[in-house]
């Protein structure tokens, strides 16, 4: 039963901590939209994805006016359009890119995930057409979000589809280079990508997913920060436990909109993802809540261990809150969105090499990351295979989302406006990884892998 002081706890978490809901997302399936022919395809998705979600927004709106609970977006996560789409080039499959757009600005949500490909064994004709297909989609939609998997703790990782990213992202910053390189913003490539995911840019809608479904994500590293403020100077043992007291408060708050949104808009009520994601805002960041454990600047020694322990207290919070935890759920590290991480990357503490030992025990991976615009395709190809391997060994989601920025070097920076902020641009290895890339075939699966 929920009392007085918990009511005023909540409210001060969002007055004055930044607790937020981050986005409200629903789940389509569109398998059944499989027609003859492009045209009649997209009709069918849009018709599906405008019925369906015709009434997200306002819903997202009335329930945070009622409840005085911010909820930042409302968006839209599909099924991966390569398994859908029937086109015979490239262009055929940009236009489902721009039928995705049509929907997603006919009802109002902020993006919408699924321009997708799963490719971690190997590329069918279709996947090969909609991976080309990736830099012009982005370069003539907003809205439209896209990802790959290029790896899986059962599969390996794919170093044919790895060493093609890398090119797609170099075309992709090109294209759209008059725009910041903000088609790279909206490209994840992942190993291990789960089906449930709320979060952008890579949402979408899993083939073992129902027919529609409410799945939310929340937020609040400021909430987690003040309540370490409370604490200072305590052992690790009570800082575990304050994290998890919090994270739990925080996961109740995002099951109460969940449940709201779903019985609202007559679709099942699916997961909560607890992941701790940061803003530029001041006060709404991972960093900080690593300082406020002690360190000097995000970035140096210990910065690994500080974030295992939060990533891990935050799970357990959040599964004491939920029986429906999913997604992705536990802190994220992107550059560009975290005031705290900004300004270590400015202030030489937090490298590339130390993001990805850091990826080893926090949510996702490298995460907008701007580097320089002649950084080479071969160099983000292996890039997106380090972080690859480290998911397919751990058996955890990993992923990439890095920007060359056309034009700039390191100690520049470049600006992508609201949540996803301000990125310096970060030095990479300047030796060459070209020959490892271009063997190609596939980095087998693990022996771990084999629990048949």
């Amino acid at each position: 039963m929920i009392n007085s002081f918990e009511i005023l706890e909540t409210i001060k978490m969002i007055q004055k901590e930044n607790l937020d809901i981050r986005t409200i997302t629903m789940g389509i399936s569109l398998l059944d939209c499989v027609s003859d022919s492009v045209s009649a395809t997209c009709d069918k998705i849009y018709d599906k994805i405008t019925g369906k979600a015709k009434d997200l927004v306002r819903t997202g709106d009335e329930i945070g006016k009622q409840y005085g609970i911010p909820i930042i977006n409302k968006r839209v996560a599909v099924t991966p359009i390569s398994l859908l789409a029937n086109g015979h080039s490239a262009e055929d499959y940009v236009q489902y890119a721009l039928c995705l757009e049509k929907a997603a600005q006919a009802i109002g949500i902020n993006f919408i995930g699924g321009f997708s490909a799963l490719v971690q064994k190997g590329c069918t004709e279709k996947e090969k057409l909609l991976i080309d297909a990736i830099p012009y989609a982005l370069k003539q939609t907003t809205k439209v979000c896209a990802s790959v998997n290029v790896g899986s703790t059962k599969a390996g990782i794919q170093m044919d589809a790895v060493y093609k990213m890398g090119q797609i992202v170099k075309q992709t910053a090109e294209l759209t280079k008059d725009a910041g390189n903000i088609g790279c913003a909206k490209l994840v490539v992942f190993c291990n990508a789960v089906e449930d995911n709320p979060f952008m840019a890579g949402a979408f809608h899993g083939v073992s997913e129902p027919e529609c479904v409410i799945n939310v994500g929340v937020s609040g590293p400021g909430v987690v920060k003040c309540a370490l403020e409370k604490v200072k100077d305590a052992d690790f043992m009570t800082v575990a436990e304050t994290i998890k007291k919090t994270a739990f408060k925080i996961t109740r708050v995002g099951q109460l909109v969940a449940g709201e949104a779903a019985k609202r808009l007559n679709t099942p009520f699916w997961i909560v993802d607890l992941s701790l994601a940061p803003t530029p805002a001041v006060g709404d960041s991972v960093a900080h809540i690593l300082e406020e454990m002690g360190l000097e600047r995000c970035g140096t020694h210990g910065t690994t261990a500080a974030l295992a322990l939060l990533n891990d207290a935050v799970k357990k919070g959040g599964v004491m809150a939920s029986s429906s935890v999913g997604g992705l759920s536990g802190a994220f590290i992107p550059v560009s969105e975290d005031a705290g991480m900004i300004r270590a990357a400015q202030a030489g503490a937090l490298s590339i090499e130390k993001l990805e030992a850091m990826t080893c025990v926090c949510s996702v991976g490298l995460d907008m990351i701007a580097v320089p615009g002649d950084t080479t395709a071969e160099t983000i190809a292996a890039i997106i295979a380090d972080e690859a391997a480290i998911g397919m060994i751990n058996q955890k989601t990993t992923a990439v989302r890095i920007i060359p920025a056309t034009g700039l070097k390191e100690g520049d920076s470049v600006s992508f406006g609201g949540l996803l902020g301000t990125a310096p641009i970060m030095a990479v290895n300047p030796f060459s990884s070209e020959k490892f890339v271009k063997r190609g075939g596939r980095i087998p699966a693990p022996i771990h892998s084999l629990k048949n």
